[in-house]
C-alpha cells in the first residue's frame, strides 16, 4: 500500500513539475517585444552603448520584456514608424514631438529627456558679422526644423520682428554643406554639426553669428511613447530609463568602461572620438536623473514650451484646422496644461525620472 502511494505520489509530482515547466515555457514565449529606434545624432548614441554592452537586455530581463533597437536611417521616417506603432518608443528633437504624433492626433509622452544643444545648432555667415545684418537678406536652411526656430529666436533677440526680417530657402540636410561651400550666391545658413564644422573650416573668414548656446534648454532632444501604452504597461518606460542612467553612471566615471562607451558611440557615429566629443562639448547631457528632473519641473521648461509651441503655430505645424496656437494641449510635469485641456496630445511624464532619481527602478 505504502508503495502504491508513492507510486501515485511521484506520478503526481511528476505531473506538476511538467506543468510548472510547460506553464513557464509558456510564459517565456510570451514576454513581449519593445522597439525603440535612433536616429545617428550625438544626443542619441548612448542607446548604441546600452545594447552593445548588454544594459537593455539586463533591464529587459528586470521587467520581464524584449527590447529591440533599431538604427532608422531616417529621421522622419522613424518618427512615422513610431506613429503607425511600428516603433514603441522614438527618439526626437522636442519642437518634432509637438509638431509631428501631438500635431497628428497621437496622445505621446516624453518620457526621458537626454540633453539640449549647447551650441551645436549654429548660423553662419560669410559677410555678415552680427545678427542684424541679416536683415533683408537670404537664409538658407531646413525649414521647419529646430534650424528654423533658431533663426526667429536670434532675430527677435537682435530686436528684429523675427522671421519677417530675412529670406528663407529651404534646402536638405544632405546638401546644405556642400552648397554653402561650392556656391558663392549662398552666404548663410542656419545648420547643425558636425555639418557647421565642415562649413567653418572650408570657408575661411565664415563668422558664427549665433549658436543654440544662447537659448538653452530649447533644442532638446527627447525620448517619446505613446500614452496609452505606458498606461497598460509602464514596464518598457522603467527598463529603458533604468539602462540609460546606469549608462550615463559608466560615462560619467572615467575609467576603462566609459573610454570603451565612448568609442562605441563614436563608432556608432561613422567617426572618431575627437569628432565625437567636440559634438559633445557642445551638447548639455542629464547624466543623472536628479538633474533631468529638476531641469523638467522648472518654470523656465514652461516657458520653453511656449515659444515652441507659439512659433509652431505661427508656421503651420499645427495643421490646416488649427486655429489657435492653444489648439493643442501639452501638459507639463505638474499636470498644468499649456493649451486646450480638452485636447492633450503631447505630455512631459518626469515620474519615470523621478524614480529612478529616487533609486526605485
Amino acid at each position: 500500500m505504502r508503495l502504491l502511494f508513492r507510486a501515485v505520489s511521484m506520478a503526481m509530482l511528476l505531473t506538476i513539475s511538467l506543468m510548472t515547466v510547460g506553464s513557464g515555457q509558456a510564459f517565456a514565449a510570451e514576454k513581449k517585444t519593445y522597439k525603440l529606434g535612433y536616429v545617428v545624432y550625438v544626443g542619441f548614441m548612448p542607446y548604441a552603448w546600452m545594447n552593445s554592452a548588454g544594459l537593455l537586455k539586463k533591464w529587459g530581463d528586470k521587467y520581464g520584456i524584449n527590447i529591440e533597437v533599431i538604427q532608422t536611417n531616417d529621421y522622419v521616417g522613424g518618427i512615422n514608424q513610431f506613429i503607425a506603432g511600428d516603433l514603441d518608443a522614438v527618439g526626437v528633437a522636442g519642437m518634432d514631438a509637438l509638431t509631428m504624433p501631438a500635431a497628428g492626433g497621437v496622445d505621446s509622452s516624453i518620457v526621458l529627456l537626454n540633453d539640449y544643444s549647447n551650441g551645436n545648432d549654429v548660423i553662419l555667415s560669410k559677410k555678415a558679422k552680427s545678427i542684424a545684418e541679416l536683415k533683408g537678406d537670404t537664409v538658407y536652411l531646413v525649414e521647419y526644423t529646430v534650424s528654423h526656430y533658431m533663426l526667429q529666436r536670434a532675430l527677435t533677440m537682435a530686436g528684429m520682428p523675427g522671421l519677417a526680417s530675412v529670406k528663407t530657402v529651404n534646402v536638405s540636410d544632405a546638401d546644405i554643406a556642400s552648397a554653402y561651400l561650392t556656391t558663392d550666391t549662398i552666404q548663410n545658413v542656419a545648420s547643425w554639426k558636425p555639418m557647421t564644422d565642415d562649413m567653418i573650416k572650408g570657408v575661411p573668414g565664415t563668422q558664427v553669428l549665433f549658436d543654440s548656446s544662447k537659448i538653452p534648454g530649447e533644442i532638446m532632444d527627447a525620448l517619446i511613447m505613446k500614452t496609452d501604452a505606458i498606461k497598460k504597461d509602464p514596464a518598457f518606460a522603467k527598463a529603458l530609463i533604468g539602462a540609460y542612467y546606469e549608462a550615463q553612471a559608466q560615462w560619467m566615471k572615467g575609467d576603462e568602461t566609459s573610454k570603451k562607451m565612448v568609442d562605441v558611440m563614436a563608432k556608432a557615429m561613422g567617426g572618431d572620438v575627437p569628432a565625437f566629443e567636440s559634438q559633445v562639448k557642445t551638447t548639455h547631457f542629464f547624466h543623472t536623473p536628479q538633474a533631468a528632473y529638476d531641469f523638467m519641473t522648472t518654470p523656465k521648461t514652461r516657458s520653453n514650451w511656449d515659444l515652441i509651441r507659439t512659433f509652431s503655430f505661427q508656421q503651420g505645424l499645427f495643421g490646416q484646422g488649427a486655429t489657435s496656437v492653444d489648439a493643442i494641449g501639452i501638459q507639463m510635469p505638474d499636470g498644468s496644461v499649456l493649451g486646450d485641456k480638452g485636447n492633450i496630445k503631447l505630455r512631459l511624464d518626469a515620474s519615470f525620472t523621478k524614480m529612478a532619481a529616487d533609486g526605485k527602478l
